[in-house]
């Protein structure tokens, strides 16, 4: 009886051991990605794209670089190509009819930062992405 039981106990440690933790690793985030997951290497030259995905007219605004640009509905824009982390930094933006807006952050390669633009979210909505100088990314 004895042996019955410790063949149990090695099987069922067995089963419940993971075999392999390679696939559980942190990768970077490429696409679909929230606020938190997204990291630059600090001092990086980020090339910075804006797409209006609402039906509106939404202006977009970097924080003392440029006056706001118009971003039509179904746009696609590089805004800078040489945006960077360093200093802070700000892009904002809004709808021109004051509806709520919401951003998604996308990282469709290792040096771009795109921002899309989509109708909703909770009243204000998403207002501005703020990139930090330790090259972290913020929706606010």
């Amino acid at each position: 009886m004895a042996k019955g039981v410790s063949i149990a106990l090695g099987t069922t440690v067995w089963l419940i051991a993971p075999a392999d933790l390679s696939g559980l690793l942190a990768q970077t985030c490429a696409t679909n990605c929230v606020a938190q997951q997204i990291q630059f290497t600090p001092g990086q030259p980020i090339r910075l794209e804006m797409v209006n995905h609402t039906s509106s007219l939404v202006q977009v605004e970097q924080i003392v670089r440029t006056n706001p640009i118009p971003l039509l509905p179904g746009q696609a824009l590089e805004i800078d190509s040489s945006f960077g982390t360093a200093p802070n930094t700000s892009v904002v933006f809004w709808d021109e009819t004051a509806l709520s807006i919401r951003a998604q952050l996308v990282r469709p390669n290792e040096r771009t930062l795109r921002i899309e633009i989509f109708p909703g979210g909770q009243p204000p909505g998403d207002r501005s992405v703020y990139i930090q100088n330790d090259g972290k990314v913020a929706v606010f």
